[in-house]
């Protein structure tokens, strides 16, 4: 196969979707000498980086291309086409849900299948929550490319059970089959410590965006009323890209005293981030919705308990390791909070199962899971070709 990968997903400051970028370029690389491989890159410092961590040097099937345009634009949705063409690939992934529409045209058979990463459809389901973003400023252009990537994919991949359920439904995709669940994985580097936090340091620690949907107001609310209370001595380290569309949380802090006590740390690189998960008492993710929950696998891997909240994807990565709460109880949130600070009992029974639970997810696994997906989307672009060449009165190899 000649595979070609949206190199484009991994920004300056890497999100999610960077980090699965990034992760799968470097597993693939490890474990497949067979295929040949084309990564597109926006940014010659992203090429160059991802080239030195995944050591491509020494993976001579991967081909590193530099476009002149990102993910988004109006001129790769015009060219990438013929870029395809001439690189005769068989396979694209893109790691996030914006592909070249014109490349995978309905009704016709192209000669490139399309692999797409739908890791949520959040938009769609809290627009109302979402009102100061992008996306719902454009709602109507955002829902129709939706619809489209779900019409003109051959497969697309989720993270998670719960998300395929939502995803099946909000695309409007009659065929189960072309959603896949494939979980996210764990860096080696996130471990516990050998050092042990200093005695009396107390930090709650949130890692993730400030969207409405994260719930973070909720969670300095609960802080507020566990610092006032059972630990006098807690801090809140929040981790993340600073964003002044939401500054609903810190105003709070503000109004319930607590602000001297909130660290906003704003975005961190990978090595201080595995320190803040080390140097956490607990993790605490109370979204209201997650297509997997990162976060928490990472947390658990770094021998941090967590508390997330009891609905959409969070139960089906913590399993059993983690303690689960109504996002919508604050109370809920205090006491599991209160609980985890103060049983030595209950945080080593966490810490022991949330690395069991850790070491079941690895991006190796999940890259040889979607390097089979690429396998099946050309079976299943193969027979739907047919069928399409079929209906049109072309067979799949007269495609344009």
């Amino acid at each position: 196969m000649r595979i070609g990968i949206d190199a484009r997903w991994i920004f300056r400051e890497l999100s999610g979707i960077g980090i699965y970028t990034r992760e799968m370029i470097r597993c693939l690389a490890d474990i497949d000498r067979e295929n040949e491989y084309v990564l597109f890159f926006d940014r010659p410092e992203a090429l160059e980086e991802t080239c030195r961590l995944a050591q491509l040097s020494k993976a001579p099937n991967f081909s590193p291309l530099l476009l002149a345009y990102g993910p988004f634009s109006l001129r790769g949705q015009l060219v990438q086409p013929t870029v395809f063409r001439k690189l005769r690939l068989d396979v694209f992934h893109s790691p996030n849900y914006m592909v070249p529409l014109r490349a995978f045209p309905k009704g016709r058979a192209g000669r490139t299948t399309c692999v797409v990463n739908v890791h949520d459809v959040i938009p769609l389901l809290f627009r109302n929550r979402l009102s100061r973003s992008k996306k719902a400023r454009l709602f109507p252009l955002y829902r129709r490319i939706m619809l489209e990537v779900g019409r003109r994919a051959d497969l697309i991949i989720t993270g998670s059970t719960c998300s395929r359920t939502d995803v099946l439904r909000e695309l409007r995709i009659k065929d189960p089959g072309r959603v896949i669940v494939i979980p996210d994985g764990v860096d080696p580097r996130f471990a516990p410590s050998s050092v042990e936090p200093r005695t009396g340091d107390i930090t709650i620690l949130y890692v993730g965006r400030l969207d409405p949907y994260k719930n973070v107001p909720r969670l300095v609310e609960a802080f507020s009323t566990v610092r006032k209370g059972s630990a006098p001595g807690a801090r809140l380290k929040i981790v993340g890209p600073k964003d002044e569309r939401y500054p609903e949380a810190a105003l709070l802090a503000e109004s319930l005293g607590v602000a001297p006590f909130v660290e906003w740390v704003g975005y961190v690189g990978d090595e201080d981030l595995v320190r803040a998960y080390q140097q956490a008492a607990v993790l605490v993710l109370p979204s209201h919705y997650e297509g997997f929950g990162l976060p928490a696998l990472e947390a658990m891997a770094c021998g941090t308990p967590v508390i997330c909240s009891n609905s959409s994807s969070l139960p089906e990565v913590v399993g059993d390791a983690a303690l689960l709460v109504d996002p919508d109880n604050t109370d809920e949130l205090v006491t599991a909070i209160a609980r985890v600070l103060s049983d030595q009992t209950l945080r080593s029974d966490l810490r022991e199962k949330g690395l069991r639970r850790a070491a079941r997810f690895s991006w190796r696994h999940t890259a040889a899971l979607t390097l089979d997906a690429y396998r099946s989307s050309l079976s299943r672009g193969a027979g739907e070709g047919e069928l399409r060449g079929a209906r049109s009165g072309h067979g799949a190899g007269d495609a344009a």
